[in-house]
């Protein structure tokens, strides 16, 4: 078993509220010794951290997710800098742009996006974005903001824009999608990435990997997407398995070792 980091979850999902515990000790068991926890929108924030506080390993990310743009108000990106000071989270998201489901107006996220980049550089905070479909509007929006660093999660761009991310410091996670033969073109890509330049995720509750179709996402299944990534690259496992983790340690600042078991 190798000591995993899984660098995206929605672990406060209540699609967890009934068997939390038991999830949590199923990712342990796996080998996952943390998770970051991405926010989504402002009323929910305190809900994550309740969940974060309660495991060993469980780091929060506050921030505003596109598509959650119809709860979003002016008034919560001051919020949000008002709770980068009190709560000390490891990242800032989940922010970013979706252009594929229709009724997001485009430009209203990105004053959203904009504005938690800006915190992000004050803070001196990585971000962690959500770019479907949005991939070179991403890119255009973070070279505004230099010197910030993050992480597109769940990255399905070509070779050419996951270059422009790496030269720009955005590191790039994979996850379930990975895992589906059919991703030819993610699979690809995995093959020439450079060691220091991904993440794993799960994504919990969504995004299953290919054994687990149509159910419930969740951290345990991180090591199923570093198999894949290790197959993929002729790779040793434990060789996937450190590397990405000293990614996720050295982005987010997280500690070496985490305790065992609940508080």
């Amino acid at each position: 078993m190798f000591a995993l980091i899984d660098s995206h979850t929605h672990f406060d999902d209540a699609g967890f509220d009934a068997d939390r515990d038991a999830a949590y000790q199923r990712a342990r068991a796996a080998g996952v010794e943390a998770q970051v926890l991405a926010a989504v929108s402002a009323r929910l924030w305190p809900k994550l951290k309740t969940v974060a506080a309660s495991y060993p390993g469980l780091y929060p990310s506050y921030g505003l997710h596109p598509v959650w743009l119809a709860e979003h108000r002016p008034e919560h990106l001051d919020q949000l800098a008002d709770w980068l000071m009190q709560e000390r989270p490891v990242a800032i998201g989940e922010c970013g742009l979706d252009h594929y489901l229709p009724n997001l107006d485009p430009d209203l996220q990105a004053e959203y996006f904009a504005g938690q980049l800006r915190l992000a550089r004050r803070h001196d905070l990585p971000v962690v974005i959500h770019a479907r479909h949005a991939v070179d509007h991403v890119i255009k929006l973070v070279r505004r903001f230099a010197g910030v660093r993050g992480m597109v999660h769940s990255f399905s761009g070509s070779v050419d824009q996951a270059r422009r991310l790496l030269d720009l410091g955005i590191l790039l996670s994979f996850g379930g999608p990975l895992t589906y033969e059919r991703a030819t073109r993610l699979r690809g890509l995995m093959k020439v990435l450079p060691l220091d330049g991904f993440l794993l995720e799960t994504d919990a509750p969504d995004q299953p990997p290919s054994a687990h179709p149509g159910q419930r996402n969740e951290p345990a299944y991180l090591a199923e997407v570093l198999a894949c990534v290790a197959a993929l690259r002729n790779a040793d496992p434990a060789e996937i398995a450190a590397a990405t983790a000293a990614n996720a340690r050295r982005l987010f600042k997280l500690p070496d070792a985490v305790p065992a078991g609940p508080h």
